[in-house]
């Protein structure tokens, strides 16, 4: 079987999915069909949509054609990683649920490290009053920033969780960081905290944390509006 021949035809079945060519309860064409239709033996194809199915994109049926599934409904950490991959066909909502389970998860990884390791968390922010003003440093910064913590959590699903983004968060965050004044609320931010864990105020770390992650969504969406 030809692997990358696999791989081109999952991706472009994945391309229609997410830019809406296929619809939630869409019914695809049939394996032999779809065989005929790339130009490959049926192995590949069935391969393809047992990748497909594994990973929440489509439901195989016996006896007739595969049906497209709604991925935001059954999908799985694979799901997440595979729309990663595949960052030029993310639908543009998908940052906006990204930045909202951080309002969820953030505040609780960042906790838990200050709680287990405050003088490691404390350490992270050694080397802030050289953080250049530039939106690839904020963001290499930040993204550093987040997987520290999340490693420090005693949680290590956190930290699997983080990994799955590992592809597209600096990118998202290039692109917040771009506007100077988020980079300037991001260092009051960082200012903030680390005045919190010094002070080994665990509520406090949690409560600007959160409060932070609220104001990240809120200017994401002012900018995307």
């Amino acid at each position: 079987m030809n692997e990358r021949s696999t791989d081109l035809i999952e991706r472009k079945l994945l391309e229609s999915i997410l830019e809406g060519e296929l619809q939630p309860e869409e019914s695809l064409l049939s394996e032999r069909e779809l065989a005929i239709h790339f130009q490959v033996g049926r192995p590949t194809i069935r391969e393809v949509l047992q990748r497909l199915e594994r990973d929440g994109w489509i439901s195989l049926r016996k006896g007739m054609p595969p049906v497209v599934n709604d991925y935001w409904q059954s999908g799985n950490l694979m799901t997440i990683v595979r729309m990663i991959q595949m960052y030029e066909n993310i639908p543009i909502h998908f940052f906006q649920h990204m930045l909202e389970l951080r309002i969820s998860i953030t505040p609780a990884y960042t906790k838990d490290a200050a709680s287990n390791h405050p003088v490691k968390v404390i350490s992270l922010f050694s080397n802030i009053d050289e953080l250049e003003d530039d939106p690839k440093s904020f963001a290499e910064y930040d993204w550093g920033l987040q997987l520290s913590l999340a490693r420090l959590s005693p949680n290590p699903v956190y930290l699997l969780l983080l990994n799955s983004f590992h592809d597209v968060y600096p990118k998202m965050a290039e692109i917040y960081f771009s506007d100077k004044i988020h980079r300037m609320i991001s260092r009051k931010y960082y200012a903030d905290l680390l005045h919190s864990l010094l002070q080994n105020d665990l509520t406090v770390v949690e409560r600007i944390t959160r409060e932070m992650m609220k104001t990240s969504l809120d200017l994401w969406r002012k900018n995307k509006g």
